[in-house]
């Protein structure tokens, strides 16, 4: 029998090339994303109409035989488990791994780049055709999936119709932008977003962060090419992006909606952790010189309290980070992910990222940050046997 050895709780799925096409009815099938060949690098790629979305192989180099900047340039250059449930399955068990938390790719971790055009009747088609799409994907085996809701956020009644027909479907969490701001919507703390988190709370579904659901425009990502080339701006890229989320972690924290919601659940994805200490101590720091609570009666704890009570974060390659954060902010909060199969992920290592980062805890603490954070988060049904 397999011993597992952890739930994934951030891996994403290559969308295979009939994700949207095959979803859709005849009035969108030519609108929707589509894989065609780039013509300047050969590589197989997803386009919107003449809008180049995303890169295939990019998204699948998890065993590829060379290193960054190099990628598959087709799906079949990528290991099937990228892909295909089947495989993604099969490779499950070898890695030990459970369960995992499906993130897509191509229209964004907050389904921003639907937004690229002005039709929102078709973005809103795009979001549906991908949320039907992840359950035929799942249907291999629910238990070991968790399904994450994507959303049309710039139609808030949309979104809350979407939710509510997911969750019905066996959906697990919500995938949201963390800066709707940066696609000219209110900021989180604006009433025009208590619909969602009233039935993200009716519902169960925690509302999860990814790291790249804002406006990456602003990284000048092929400015920085130009300057420092490919691999120094994708790292420095991949680099800021987590310290995105945590402007967007402090955003909420201030943004009121913890106080207004105490039973919603919020999750900052493929993050990392190490930077958690710092800004809750720097938010309630200043939280306590600029007497907030003075002015804002409605908050009843300190931004560190309320990160306790309602937030999670997922971290996969730090090794010194789950011990500072494990003794400053405790164990509750602390995900474990892969991130596959990401440039960055963990693939053949997954035993080895586990002990260097939490080898010195007893099984306990480890029970929870492998296996039971996620579990109770994501109401994973757990596997028999489960060795940490």
């Amino acid at each position: 029998m397999t011993q597992y050895l952890c739930i994934d709780a951030d891996a994403h799925i290559t969308e295979p090339r009939d994700t949207w096409t095959s979803r859709v009815s005849s009035k969108y099938k030519d609108r929707v994303p589509t894989v065609r060949l780039d013509p300047a690098t050969g590589a197989e790629t997803w386009y919107m109409g003449d809008n180049k979305m995303a890169t295939v192989g990019l998204t699948a180099t998890a065993g590829f035989a060379r290193e960054m900047p190099e990628f598959p340039l087709t799906y079949e250059d990528a290991i099937p488990a990228s892909y295909d449930s089947g495989a993604r399955l099969k490779f499950m068990d070898e890695a030990g791994i459970w369960a995992q938390v499906l993130y897509g790719n191509v229209g964004g971790f907050g389904a921003q780049q639907f937004l690229s055009g002005d039709d929102r009747d078709l973005a809103n088609e795009c979001v549906r055709a991908y949320n039907d799409f992840l359950v035929d994907w799942t249907s291999v085996d629910a238990r070991r999936f968790v399904k994450n809701v994507a959303v049309p956020f710039w139609d808030i009644d949309a979104t809350v119709k979407e939710i509510e027909r997911c969750a019905k479907l066996g959906f697990g969490g919500i995938t949201f932008t963390g800066a709707p701001h940066d696609f000219g919507f209110p900021f989180i703390g604006d009433r025009h977003w208590d619909p969602l988190w009233s039935v993200a709370v009716d519902t169960g579904l925690p509302i999860n962060f990814h790291i790249g659901s804002g406006d990456l425009t602003t990284l000048d990502f092929p400015k920085r090419c130009e300057v420092d080339g490919f691999a120094s701006a994708w790292a420095r890229g991949s680099a800021d992006c987590f310290l995105m989320n945590a402007f967007q972690l402090n955003d909420l924290l201030f943004s009121g909606v913890l106080a207004r919601h105490p039973k919603i659940k919020f999750v900052s994805v493929e993050s990392g952790i190490g930077w958690i200490p710092f800004v809750l101590e720097a938010a309630d720091h200043q939280f306590k010189v600029n007497d907030v609570s003075r002015s804002r009666p409605d908050f009843k704890m300190l931004p560190s309290e309320y990160f306790r009570q309602n937030v999670y974060a997922c971290y996969w390659f730090e090794k010194d980070a789950p011990s500072q954060v494990i003794s400053t902010v405790g164990e509750d909060n602390i995900l474990f992910e892969t991130d596959f199969p990401h440039p960055t992920c963990l693939y053949d290592n997954i035993p080895e990222a586990i002990e260097t980062a939490l080898g010195k805890f007893d099984h306990v603490v480890k029970d929870k940050i492998l296996f039971g954070n996620a579990a109770k988060l994501y109401n994973i049904e757990m596997p028999q046997l489960a060795v940490a």
